[in-house]
């Protein structure tokens, strides 16, 4: 039996916003039809009408489940440095606290729209969770190991940890440029190549980042002192971190992730060296950490595949895609339909899911979300109530 749900407006994505469009669902959240007012009014159907905007399921592409239990422990506006530093202080502690943590988190994430995420994770402890969401979860198993005698054990480690999320998807991903050594960015590499798999990794969270690869100066140099390291092996590469390490990924299909320092310089290295690019922005974990935010302008202007993610709950007071929406509006001016792209089918196609979520499209299983917006699509609330 099909539902008709309408609202003031429909956006489906693919299309133009439909007022008082008209939505059928199956009962299993397939997509039967999109139909106007008027030809809904000609069927005499039973529908459900809202006041407020349908849109799709939103799509999170990057989130660390497993600090769920971190939530209001990392002091904010510390810079990348110490929080990592804050991070590996904080992070242990009991099973259950932590299993509790991303219980509520995955659910909270259910309530606030989003139908699928990409995860990153250390260990296996967010298994259980993920099988038992609602959520379609692709797990990023992240490997980090800046010593180059390292990586083949790290690797293996890496691929253990992915046998274990099996049957769920899984795909072996590099933490950032400065965590990760040439060697284990390449035994990466070959791995997504050979399972035909994509990557996610951190790049220029912070101005330390680039001066690392520059000159070798910079903040890391005290967080890997604080972490016993001894990396007298390094040599700068007089390049930014992005153009130091993207080639060793050559043209693997690949998000990268924050970009708050990135620069055209390096959009356009970028885009030269891979067309398989996608762009994640975390705007409210970027104020959270270094209070800054990217260059929202630029990316637009370079016309690049941009996504959206909310970090996680170490960096963050929500895990709400609506959200970070909200923010990039406010302190960026970007248009809502723009928004609304970045939040549902440039993430459905980096994540490959845009056959069957990212718009409201007839045979798609997208999950509607219902929202609050003003006459001129100012989102005025980040309040979600799931439809379906």
């Amino acid at each position: 039996m099909l539902k008709y749900f309408s609202a003031d407006w429909v956006f489906p994505v693919s299309a133009p916003p439909i007022k008082n469009g008209v939505v059928a669902v199956n009962s299993d959240g397939t997509i039967e039809e999109i139909l106007t007012k008027e030809e809904a009014a000609k069927l005499d159907l039973k529908v459900i009408n809202y006041k407020g905007a349908i849109v799709p399921g939103f799509i999170n592409t990057h989130c660390h489940l497993e600090l769920s239990h971190l939530l209001g422990q990392i002091p904010e506006h510390t810079g990348l440095v110490e929080f990592v530093q804050n991070i590996i202080k904080n992070r242990q502690s009991e099973e259950e606290k932590i299993n509790a943590a991303m219980r509520d988190a995955d659910q909270t994430m259910v309530d606030n729209g989003i139908v699928a995420v990409g995860d990153i994770s250390n260990q296996l402890f967010s298994k259980g969770i993920k099988e038992n969401s609602k959520i379609h979860y692709h797990t990023f198993v992240e490997a980090m190991g800046f010593n180059p005698e390292r990586a083949e054990a790290i690797m293996a480690c890496s691929i253990g940890i992915k046998k274990g999320f099996a049957p769920l998807p899984a795909s072996i991903v590099p933490h950032a440029p400065y965590s990760v050594s040439p060697e284990l960015f390449e035994l990466i590499r070959q791995d997504a190549e050979d399972h035909n798999s994509f990557i996610s990794v951190h790049n220029q969270e912070t101005e330390n980042e680039n001066a690392f690869f520059e000159d070798k100066t910079g903040g890391f140099l005290d967080l890997y002192q604080f972490l016993g390291l001894d990396i007298s092996f390094f040599l700068p590469t007089q390049k930014t971190s992005l153009q130091s390490c993207l080639p060793y990924l050559k043209e693997q299909k690949t998000l990268l992730v924050h970009n708050t320092v990135t620069s055209k310089a390096d959009i356009q290295f970028a885009k030269a060296n891979n067309g398989k690019l996608y762009w994640c922005l975390c705007p409210q974990a970027n104020l959270y950490i270094e209070n800054a935010l990217p260059d929202v302008d630029l990316l637009i202007a370079e016309n690049v595949k941009i996504t959206l993610g909310t970090d996680s709950l170490a960096s963050n007071h929500q895990l709400n895609i609506l959200s970070e929406m909200i923010t990039l509006q406010k302190h960026k001016k970007v248009d809502f339909e723009q928004l609304l792209t970045w939040a549902t089918i440039n993430g459905a196609e980096f994540l490959e899911l845009d056959r069957q979520t990212g718009t409201i499209a007839v045979g798609k299983k997208p999950g509607l979300n219902l929202i609050q917006l003003s006459a001129d699509f100012t989102i005025e609330s980040d309040q979600v109530q799931r439809l379906i």
